[in-house]
Parts: structure tokens; C-alpha cells; sequence
């Protein structure tokens, strides 16, 4: 096989394909959600969910593990996170204060992959706290979506969003928590100076 079309082989893997649609999903949820289709914008929210673990789960039975999917698939979730809680913020499902706790990690945590890239070495790899974390905050935004939908009953709603609270506050409590593995894991990277070509 030659270079070009390894190189293809490498890009154009399941996993690495679910994540580019994953990313591709965020803006026709965020357009959903703003106009009021929360329906529609629930089936995006658990669609993308779903894809999460499903791009994680081919590429380890298939052995379609990338370098592009390692770094690929967290941006993915960033990128999904920020968006879903900007927009609860602006329809007024959340406080900013969730959001900002949020995007005020993801902010640090960028800036340190940043430099560690700039160093040369590789992407830190996830934690099982940080699986987690993320895993709980995608479990809360559908529920926070379901709390919205006034279709449901009262009683519905309600539960919805104590779930949704719950499942957020676990999540934004280990999202932090898995911020200072990264800081110490990142800390110990830069100290050892640029890696070896």
C-alpha cells in the first residue's frame, strides 16, 4: 500500500468517520434547539451520545485505533459539550455559572494540550475519570431537553431536571477532578522538555 493511500486507510476509519459526523451534528442541534424544535434536537442530543461510545467501541474491537481518532474524538466532545451548554444558557435551561465552570476547565485544558503539542510529544491519553465526567454530562443533556418538552406531564419535567442536575453536578465535579490528572500528567511532559525526534 502505498504512502497516500495508508495515509487514507488511516483518515477515512470508522471511527474516525462517526466523529467527523458527530461534529457535523453540533450546529443542526444548535439550530434545532434555538428554534424550538426540542424534539428533534432530543434525537440529535442522543444520536451524538450514542455515537460516543460507539466510535470508542469499533475502533478497540476493530482495531481501528488512529493517532487522528486519539485526537479527533475528544475535540469532538469538547467542541459538543461547549455548544449544548452555550445553548442551554441562552434558552435559559441552565445558569451560566454551569456553563462557565464548564468552559473555564476546557479553556485550561487547551491551553496545556497546546503546549505539550508544541513541545512534541503526544496527546495525553483519557482518563477513566475523565470517561466519566464526560459520560455523565451526556447522559444530563437529554434529560435537560426532556425537562423543556411540554408534552411530557409536570410530574415528568420535574424529575427530568433533578436528574439532569444530578447527573450535570457529578459530571462538572469530575471534569475537574480529571483536569488535575491532566495537570499533573501535563506538568511532569513539560518539565522533561521537548520529546525526541
Amino acid at each position: 500500500m502505498s504512502d497516500i493511500n495508508q495515509a487514507r486507510a488511516t483518515v477515512w476509519t470508522i471511527p474516525n468517520v462517526i466523529s467527523f459526523i458527530r461534529l457535523g451534528l453540533i450546529p443542526v442541534f444548535a439550530v434545532l434547539m434555538l428554534s424550538g424544535q426540542h424534539v428533534w434536537a432530543l434525537v440529535v442530543v442522543v444520536v451524538s451520545s450514542f455515537s460516543d461510545w460507539a466510535d470508542g467501541y469499533i475502533a478497540r474491537r476493530f482495531h481501528q485505533v488512529s493517532e487522528l481518532g486519539k485526537t479527533l474524538d475528544p475535540i469532538a466532545d469538547r467542541c459538543f459539550i461547549f455548544v449544548t451548554l452555550l445553548v442551554f444558557v441562552i434558552r435559559d435551561i441552565i445558569p451560566w455559572e454551569l456553563f462557565a465552570v464548564i468552559a473555564v476547565r476546557d479553556i485550561m485544558m487547551l491551553v496545556l494540550v497546546s503546549a505539550i503539542a508544541r513541545r512534541g510529544h503526544e496527546p495525553m491519553a483519557v482518563t477513566f475519570i475523565g470517561k466519566a465526567a464526560t459520560l455523565f454530562l451526556l447522559l444530563a443533556f437529554p434529560i435537560y431537553i426532556v425537562s423543556v418538552i411540554t408534552a411530557f406531564p409536570d410530574g415528568v419535567r420535574e424529575v427530568a431536571i433533578a436528574m439532569a442536575w444530578l447527573f450535570a453536578i457529578l459530571g462538572a465535579v469530575l471534569y475537574w477532578l480529571s483536569a488535575l490528572q491532566y495537570l499533573q500528567r501535563g506538568q511532569k511532559l513539560l518539565k522533561q522538555g521537548p520529546a525526541a525526534l
